[in-house]
């Protein structure tokens, strides 16, 4: 059959040729009318006439030619043309010379290739008739087109595949699923080649198409997606409008069946079975139970809730919304002692209910879930389960706040013991009996210092203390008025020397630690020693303040500048308590307007009128100048140490100095004062030659006898001592009057010589020379004080009698 209808096809094929040879032929003549060149051109005639016969519109050539031999597609001809072959021949443009080829005597065109219309429908070219000897145009240049005639070769085609469509289960017959479209690459303008119509090849037991405009329906009202969620459909396109030699093309449509909420919930099972220990604390999840739907997406989404009323009290059910299953939880405390079996009633419904299938049934199941309650040792428990007490803070120690108590749970009913959690009460201000639970306090309290404590009461099984029960208990402390009020604050207030009878002075209020009840009302008089205070009022305002006024014309602060009004407080009590209270009022000078001016107080002035900047500012002053003080005594102190280590450092006399000074009459210990005394024995030395030569006493006699070697000085009975004691007095009563002097004693220094002495120097430096036999060992006994000194004579004998040897 595909034969005949291939030749069939050709044999169409060579008449339509042959119809366009004839057409061809007869085109080198007039077609479309006149065409008109440009001015100069060859075709314009004297007369203004346009030549005819060398004008073209277009030729036809069809396409997929499959013969041997060159396609013969049209003929240019000049009228100009004798046949002598003087004239050639030429194309140019889209072609010329590979697709296309021209006879250049005849003027004949011909396809060397074959076409496809569905690539290219048509060529532009331009023809040219030239002199062959001087190859100029005999003809202007023309423009024509060769048009591919369209065969029905390209079947129709689905572009936009793979289709997928979808449609919602139990849908009614004729629902539109989607639609699918074909494309021909044939011309739609020439036949019926691109005319195409669809129809189903595979499925059209569930699904139709329409065969103009490819819309696929639903053929059947029962589609299940629980029995099959998807269908693959076969579409057929075909040209030819369907007819007998078209061709056709198809495709594979995936239509998936959505899902509808036409499925209730079911549980798998009627009854589950849980257990649970009693102690489990509340929000404990016991199990979980789930009920089936068919169906998917959110039409599974689904609720729980409990229905009896003994299950709803108990318990509760929460929904998983990821795995859609019922947890169930323990709502109240659990007793085993009390009922050990619970049966709770659970209903699962779908969340999103469609109403076109209520008729369908309810969508909703019920199942029964026993919940057995084990038993365990639990520990005492608190009955009743207050946690507030109330003491009044005078109550004596050991006074009873409260009794709690607690009993074991258990069918042993074992007996239980009370403590208290020390790290809530470190101070140990409560105290617990340990058998009755009775709470007493352990120190004195004291509502102003901590009006609330919070403690924690243990209670265990007496056999088994890893039992225990905590309970939080709250105790509060109740005032007693056991704090007098206190003025708010050391009221000062200021009042000016021209100020008139009944001015307010002062509005004074008080404080009071303690917090009555019914609130506090304090009652303002003035103290029993100011009753016969005639300056100045006080007015109970009755709102637990009072006001000061005046009660004289003008005030005199050279007189008086200040005045203390002591003023009484008492409260409500009861008992009532009173303190007194002191209000300072400074008699200012005021400007006319009443603008405090001055107060004789310096601090008051410096409060009223100094800023804290200019505070800052005259602190910074005032260290400053300390700063400089400090620094000049410094220096002064430095330059003096300089000068003495100077003078220290003059050693001309070779002069040792102490500034020791003893312990005076009464110190015997640091000094051999015999030894100082016997100096100023001078009657038992006058009887010698003053010599003391060494036959008559010698070195080695006694103590007086080694004196007679020294310088001696001998008071002579008519020295006058008399300007030293003139002079000395003289300084005594300067040094009195100067008031530069420090209050404490101090040492004064003199440089006062008087006049010429008869007694020689008292210096040994004289008297030492190596012929010297004096003895120096005798300062070795006169103390610690003088074993330097010893020392030195010592070493300067030791010397000398090296040389004499």
């Amino acid at each position: 059959m595909a034969k005949g209808l291939q030749g069939f096809s050709w044999t169409m094929l060579l008449l339509f040729c042959a119809i366009q040879e004839l057409g061809a032929w007869a085109m080198h003549t007039a077609v479309e009318g006149p065409v008109l060149g440009q001015p100069g051109d060859p075709a314009l005639l004297a007369s203004g006439r346009v030549k005819r016969g060398w004008v073209w519109n277009q030729f036809f050539v069809v396409e997929e030619y499959t013969g041997t031999e060159p396609l013969y597609v049209g003929k240019i001809h000049s009228d100009s043309d004798e046949g002598d072959g003087s004239i050639k021949y030429t194309i140019s443009g889209e072609g010329a010379g590979t697709i296309f080829l021209i006879d250049e005597i005849t003027g004949d065109i011909h396809a060397t290739e074959r076409l496809d219309r569905e690539q290219k429908t048509f060529y532009t070219l331009r023809a040219q008739a030239r002199d062959r000897q001087t190859d100029q145009l005999l003809e202007p240049e023309s423009e024509f087109i060769i048009k591919v005639q369209d065969i029905n070769d390209s079947e129709p085609r689905f572009l936009e595949g793979p289709y997928i469509g979808s449609v919602a289960e139990l849908s009614p017959i004729g629902t539109s699923v989607m639609q699918v479209m074909a494309s021909d690459a044939d011309d739609p303008t020439y036949g019926s080649s691109a005319r195409v119509v669809y129809s189903v090849l595979e499925g059209e037991q569930h699904f139709t198409v329409d065969s103009k405009t490819g819309v696929i329906r639903t053929a059947v009202a029962d589609l299940d997606r629980e029995t099959q969620d998807r269908y693959e459909v076969v579409i057929r396109a075909t040209d030819m409008a369907g007819q007998l030699g078209g061709l056709s093309g198809s495709t594979t449509v995936t239509i998936v069946v959505t899902d509808v909420n036409d499925n209730p919930p079911r549980f798998p099972q009627k009854m589950y079975q849980f257990s649970i220990v009693e102690t489990a604390p509340v929000g404990t999840a016991i199990g979980r139970v789930k009920a089936e739907d068919s169906d998917v997406g959110e039409n599974t989404d689904m609720t729980y809730q409990v229905k009896d009323e003994e299950g709803v009290e108990m318990f509760k059910v929460t929904t998983d919304s990821n795995t859609q299953e019922a947890v169930i939880m323990v709502q109240k405390p659990l007793d085993y002692e009390s009922k050990k079996v619970h049966t709770v009633v659970v209903e699962a419904l779908n969340k999103f209910v469609d109403p076109r299938f209520v008729d369908l049934g309810t969508f909703r199941d019920q199942t029964i879930v026993r919940v057995s309650v084990l038993d365990v040792d639990e520990p005492p428990e608190f009955r009743p389960p207050s946690n507030l007490m109330e003491v009044q803070e005078d109550a004596h120690i050991g006074s009873v706040v409260g009794v709690v108590t607690a009993l074991d749970p258990d069918t042993a009913n074992h007996p239980v013991r009370y403590a208290i959690d020390r790290s809530t009460d470190t101070e140990r201000i409560f105290d617990i009996d340990a058998n009755t639970g009775a709470i007493v306090t352990g120190k004195v309290l004291d509502r102003e210092t901590a009006g609330w404590h919070n403690i924690t009461v243990l209670a265990m099984e007496a056999d088994n203390h890893s039992q225990v029960s905590r309970a939080s208990l709250r105790i509060r402390i109740l005032d007693v008025n056991d704090n007098p009020p206190e003025l708010a604050t050391p009221y000062e207030a200021a009042v000016c020397e021209d100020a008139k009878p009944g001015q307010l002075i002062q509005t004074i209020s008080v404080v009071d630690r303690d917090e009555p009840q019914s609130g506090h009302r304090f009652y303002f008089t003035l103290a029993p020693e100011a009753t016969n205070n005639h300056h100045f009022s006080l007015l109970d305002i009755k709102d637990n303040t009072a006001a000061v006024h005046t009660q004289r014309v003008g005030f005199n602060r050279q007189e008086q500048d200040v005045y203390l009004l002591p003023i009484l407080v008492v409260d409500s009590g009861p008992p009532a308590l009173s303190s007194t209270g002191t209000l300072t009022i400074r008699i200012c000078g005021c400007d006319s307007n009443g603008a405090i001016q001055s107060c004789n107080s310096t601090a008051y002035i410096v409060s009223a009128t100094l800023s804290p900047g200019a505070l800052i500012a005259l602190l910074v002053c005032i260290l400053i100048l300390v700063v400089l003080v400090l620094l000049i005594l410094t220096l002064k102190r430095h330059h003096k140490s300089h000068l003495t280590s100077e003078d220290d450092e003059d050693m001309r006399d070779n002069v040792i100095k102490y500034n020791d000074e003893g312990g005076g009459e009464q110190d015997t210990e640091a000094y051999d004062m015999s030894a100082l005394r016997s100096l100023y024995d001078f009657s038992e030395i006058k009887g010698g030659d003053g010599g003391g030569g060494p036959g008559e006493g010698g070195l080695g006699g006694n103590p007086a006898s080694e004196l007679h070697a020294l310088p001696q000085w001998v008071q002579s009975p008519d020295l006058d001592f008399s300007m030293f004691r003139d002079y000395i007095c003289k300084k005594v009563e300067q040094a009195d009057e100067d008031l530069s002097v420090p209050p404490y004693d101090s040492f004064q220094t003199y440089a006062f010589e008087g006049s010429d002495s008869p007694v020689p120097s008292l210096s040994s430096i004289n008297t030492w020379s190596s012929g010297s036999e004096q003895d120096f060992s005798y300062l070795g006994g006169w103390g610690p004080r003088f074993r330097q000194l010893a020392a030195l004579y010592a070493g300067r004998r030791g010397e000398e009698y090296n040389e004499e040897s």
